[in-house]
Formats: C-alpha cells, structure tokens, sequence
C-alpha cells in the first residue's frame, strides 16, 4: 500500500520534472513562464506534503510565500514579455537571445 506521503511527494517530483522539460524544449516565452509556474508549484506542494507528514505548520507557511513569490514572478515576468513583444513583435525566445541594444 502507498501512503499518502509517497504519492504527494512522487506528484511534486513529477510535476517539477514536466515543468523542467518544458521550459528546456518550448521556445515561447509564456509557455516558459506556465513552466516556472508549474515548477514552483511543485516545490509548494512537496512542501505542504512534508510538513503534513510530521504535523508541523511551516509548509504552509512557505507555501504562502511560494505563491507570493510567484504572484510576483508572474507580474514582472508579463511586464518583459509585453515590452519584448512590443520591440520584437514575436515571443520566441530564440529572437530575444539576438536582441541587439
């Protein structure tokens, strides 16, 4: 039988890996951004899923600050993509490592 602890934390490593693959093959740059996201709630979940396991409050607590974290990734990472698309009228990532000055 599988405990819990097992699953959740076999679903976080699944999810960080997916979100690690996807930022190394896509070359959008909103498709990279939805990795990181997916990656950051990965870690949120291994550690809600740690803590519960010794009954501790503290995953939750980083949680909180995962999601704070990636409220504000998330906020500034669409300002660069907006501005980049503006400039470059394309959102490969490809383009922007050409950008010149």
């Amino acid at each position: 039988m599988i405990t819990s602890t097992t699953a959740g934390l076999t679903l976080a490593g699944i999810l960080f890996t997916l979100g690690l693959i996807s930022i190394l093959i896509r070359r959008n740059i909103i498709f990279m951004l939805v990795s990181v996201e997916i990656m950051l709630n990965a870690a949120g979940l291994a550690f809600v899923v740690a803590a519960s396991r010794w009954g501790q409050p503290e995953g939750q607590v980083m949680f909180m600050f995962i999601l704070a974290m990636a409220a504000a990734e998330v906020s500034v990472g669409l300002a660069l993509i907006l501005q980049l698309y503006h400039q470059l009228k394309t959102l490969d990532s490809d383009e922007a490592s050409r950008m010149r000055g």
